[in-house]
């Protein structure tokens, strides 16, 4: 069974990540299928929605760290930033139900979804620092206008998990639900969303984000660029070595 799972039904088409095996880690496989769908969608006329959901217990523990060594995004060409891309230019309504952890790009891509729901077990965390490299989404732009600078430097320097609640009062998520009814409630309302006019959908869309739009691109540019230099440096290096070999990081002479 393929790790990404499409799914269209009246006309909100479901994106859901599929490795709960491996506490749906993302492979740069995963990220181009990703990418892919919601170039589809972009283009299908019979989606009105997208939704991104993965399981009650986890939605991403963010990069599978093995295949990301392996295949390292070396440039803007890398899957990872082909679907970042297209998901901060997604036109139409993009939701998300995040049950459990969401980990790095498991957080930061709830940046660019317009609706976010969320199961009181979610737990958010970018710990970008802590893996010797830089943030990327253009979240070092958007967490700070979401949270404010003390708030956003904190989850973004410290790097420590905050829950559902907090996310909520940060306006992160829209609404905190049971972990098991988190994606039917995201689906009943992806299904309310697709019965509502798609032309003024759009432009109310494009209205609150295009002030922003080439702020959002010139960052996650910029970051893109240092997130990949920085994966060569040594404190990355510590790090990924450090989580492969399950032992304690040490950065005191870096």
């Amino acid at each position: 069974m393929s790790d990404i799972l499409t799914h269209l039904e009246g006309s909100v088409l479901t994106i859901t990540i599929n490795r709960i095996e491996k506490k749906n880690s993302i492979t740069s496989a995963m990220y181009a299928d990703m990418a892919q769908a919601l170039a589809d969608a972009e283009k299908n006329a019979a989606v009105r929605v997208v939704l991104f959901q993965g399981h009650e217990t986890i939605f991403s523990a963010g990069n599978d760290i093995a295949d990301f060594l392996n295949k390292p995004p070396s440039n803007q060409d890398s899957p990872v930033f082909h679907f970042l891309r297209n998901i901060s230019t997604f036109t139409k309504p993009v939701l998300a139900a995040v049950a459990g952890p969401a980990v790095g790009i498991g957080t930061t891509m709830l940046l660019h979804c317009d609706l976010v729901y969320a199961g009181d077990n979610a737990a958010f965390s970018m710990p970008f620092v802590n893996l010797g490299i830089c943030p990327e989404a253009a979240s070092t732009l958007l967490v700070p206008q979401m949270m404010g600078y003390h708030r956003a430097a904190e989850v973004l320097m410290m790097g420590e998990p905050f829950m559902a609640e907090a996310a909520l009062e940060v306006g992160l998520v829209n609404r905190v639900v049971p972990p098991t009814e988190v994606n039917s409630y995201a689906q009943a309302q992806a299904r309310k969303l697709a019965l509502k006019p798609l032309s003024s959908l759009l432009e109310t869309k494009r209205l609150m984000k295009q002030g922003q739009a080439e702020l959002v691109k010139k960052q996650m540019a910029e970051e893109g660029a240092i997130f990949s230099r920085m994966l060569q440096e040594p404190a990355a290096l510590e790090a990924f070595g450090a989580f492969m070999e399950k032992r304690r990081p040490d950065f005191s002479k870096l």
